[in-house]
């Protein structure tokens, strides 16, 4: 099979999904408030159950992100995460193998030895130092719409991670920053019925950074699908 060209739109698409990759390492940027509205223009083309469009976003800005960087770390250094949705029990099989695979890059690209969990511990922390990133994101859904507001805000984040890399932003999205909902909803006077989905950070990435320098694998399309011919 051979690619499609950039100049046809699945190509185009194609070439988002292989340069999005979660960036851990950004430069003291603002991207400048008419990109970051184009990003969520395209991103509310995202498709949700019965037209519902659950996803409301709180971003920070300028001396904003440095506050709640500062006040996020603090939390979540003296706290253990409560998140609104239960993180995976466990990893297993397959699952596990990719997030070995996943984690023993990152680290190795950061520079930290095998068995050091000190330096891995401290690297977790990073979330909460939002990588350094200009503007931090979070991501809040209607309580009442349940799995699938959940849902319909995953296929958003990813759109507007999409749209981000389009014009020249790099993205990460964080569950770290989802595990303290209670001090969100505190910190920037959300109602009791607005969920946690997840946080994201986002800006001009760092590419001289040697932890931006691994990307992830994917699984064969052979290895995720069931064919039924009759």
């Amino acid at each position: 099979m051979t690619e499609e060209p950039s100049t046809t739109p699945s190509g185009a698409f194609e070439g988002l999904l292989r340069e999005r990759y979660s960036c851990r390492a950004f430069l003291p940027l603002q991207v400048d408030t008419a990109t970051i509205t184009r990003i969520l223009q395209i991103a509310q083309r995202t498709p949700s159950w019965c037209n519902s469009q659950p996803w409301q976003v709180v971003i920070t800005r300028d001396a904003a992100t440095d506050r709640f960087r500062n006040a996020m770390f603090e939390y979540a250094a003296r706290h253990q995460p409560e998140p609104d949705f239960a993180f995976p029990r466990e990893y297993r099989g397959a699952y596990l193998a990719r997030r070995r695979e996943c984690g023993f890059q990152l680290y190795a690209s950061a520079g930290i030895a095998r068995g050091d969990r000190e330096a891995s511990a401290r690297q977790t922390m990073e979330n909460y130092r939002l990588f350094g990133a200009p503007h931090a994101m979070i991501v809040t859904t209607d309580e009442a719409l349940g799995v699938y507001g959940v849902l319909d805000c995953g296929a958003w984040v990813n759109n507007f991670m999409l749209a981000a890399r389009g014009l020249g932003v790099a993205s990460i999205a964080q569950a770290a920053l989802a595990a303290h909902p209670k001090f969100l909803r505190s910190y920037f006077g959300l109602p009791e019925d607005r969920q946690v989905v997840c946080g994201m950070s986002f800006g001009y990435e760092d590419a001289a950074h040697r932890v931006n320098r691994f990307r992830t694998s994917r699984v064969a399309v052979d290895g995720v699908v069931t064919w039924v011919d009759a």
